[in-house]
């Protein structure tokens, strides 16, 4: 285990993401726009990376909240090529 988790739980690290996403990210349901979903996954991989480099652990929560905003980004890309080639 990395020296720096020693010092953290796992728990302790699955609060912390918490805390981050709740106080800086929307619901990926609630994005209607692509640069909006695509600011949040670009911040998203940025905690990703810095949770991996202090801990050696990203929580599974980070990598299910960016398949949620991947999924509705897709939704949202999906929907403007249907409505193009109406």
């Amino acid at each position: 285990m990395h020296k720096t988790m020693a010092l953290f739980s796992r728990k302790e690290v699955d609060n912390e993401l918490k805390n981050f996403t709740t106080r800086n990210f929307e619901n990926p349901d609630d994005c209607k726009d692509l640069e909006q979903i695509r600011f949040y996954v670009r911040e998203l991989c940025l905690k990703i990376e810095e949770l991996e480099k202090r801990f050696e652990y990203v929580p599974n929560s980070a990598y299910a909240l960016l398949a949620q905003y991947n999924s509705q980004q897709n939704t949202i890309l999906s929907k403007d090529f249907s409505d193009t080639y109406k």
